[in-house]
């Protein structure tokens, strides 16, 4: 068994896929538009989906399942400030001085999600 998508629940599907369509450089499906109830941002095999489906109630609590994404083209503070240029907010910094560590960002619809440092910086 493989994961299809990962489905995230929001108010907007199409402008929360824009998002994360220029966080990951993956397209939003063409067979999605403004104002559809689900649409995709569509990953390169073998990896899953990401599936926005509109819901009526708006977020209440911290997720209890996100993604943790290592950045494969740039250092984890780089991919940090760029995600905050795309509308991404810090929640919380784990960087420690020594350079471990990781960042919580929230999406534009208040979704946790982590950024950690590349292989890379884990092998420097």
């Amino acid at each position: 068994m493989m994961p299809r998508h990962v489905t995230v629940d929001c108010a907007d599907p199409f402008e929360l896929a824009r998002f994360w369509s220029e966080a990951t450089g993956w397209p939003v499906s063409d067979e999605d538009q403004p104002g559809d109830d689900e649409v995709l941002v569509e990953a390169p095999a073998p990896l899953p989906g990401l599936l926005f489906i509109r819901v009526p109630e708006p977020k209440a609590v911290k997720n209890r399942v996100h993604l943790d994404w290592a950045p494969t083209e740039r250092t984890r503070d780089d991919e940090v400030a760029r995600l905050l240029g795309l509308g991404a907010t810090l929640h919380e910094d784990h960087r420690t001085p020594e350079g471990p560590g990781w960042v919580t960002l929230l999406d534009p619809e208040g979704n946790e999600f982590c950024i950690e440092r590349g292989a890379a910086e884990r092998a420097g």
